[in-house]
């Protein structure tokens, strides 16, 4: 009995510390990264930042974590992780109150550094094409990915208008997820304008009720 229980132990820290790696019967993988991504999308988990992110931080699957700005320690610390893509929303005078050059560390950790700024004005708008660049940097991916922004507010709603938009996922349980993470529907770009519209194109009731 004390070796069953002893050997069920091992498989479960197995399943824990390799969540990759899909063992039949035992523990399976879920990958919304690579080009050969599988399965539905899960809710977000929210973590505890520590610390190393501000506002906000969450994992979806076991390979997608999203979050506000990163601390140097921060990304350190998902790169340890697996994570070999970090998509960064903020605009260039918001970087530039970050008391570390992120672009130059991610690239000196080895990771992919994709730089989609935004900030909802006619020069850095949200559009259908960041939408279509994020879906790019998610496919590419070689491993886990990070998607950032301030506080998560812009990395929600480009997380939201991606599952409609990329995953099929329902208008409704798509923002039901970003709001488990900072989508925040009081928070409009203008008017009544959310910008998961902007990313998408079009209204939210255009696309449809709990449809594509």
């Amino acid at each position: 009995m004390e070796s069953r229980m002893m050997h069920v132990n091992i498989m479960r820290l197995a399943c824990f510390a390799a969540m990759s790696t899909a063992t039949s019967g035992v523990c399976t993988a879920q990958r919304l990264t690579g080009p050969h991504s599988t399965g539905s999308v899960p809710a977000p988990v929210a973590l505890d930042t520590r610390g190393l992110f501000q506002e906000k931080f969450a994992r979806v699957g076991d390979d997608v974590f999203i979050s506000g700005q990163p601390t140097e320690q921060g990304l350190r610390e998902l790169r340890a992780q697996g994570v070999t893509t970090v998509v960064n929303l903020r605009s260039p005078p918001e970087m530039s109150r970050v008391p570390f050059d992120e672009a130059a560390l991610v690239k000196e950790l080895g990771m992919e550094y994709v730089y989609l700024p935004m900030r909802g004005t006619p020069e850095l708008p949200y559009s259908p094409a960041a939408v279509k660049s994020f879906a790019a940097a998610m496919s590419g991916a070689k491993g886990k990915v990070l998607l950032h922004c301030t506080i998560a507010w812009r990395a929600s709603h480009l997380w939201a208008a991606y599952l409609i938009q990329n995953r099929d996922v329902p208008v409704a349980t798509a923002l039901e997820q970003a709001r488990m993470i900072n989508l925040m529907d009081d928070m409009r770009m203008d008017g009544d304008r959310q910008p998961v519209e902007a990313f998408l194109g079009r209204a939210l009731a255009e696309v449809g009720h709990g449809k594509r």
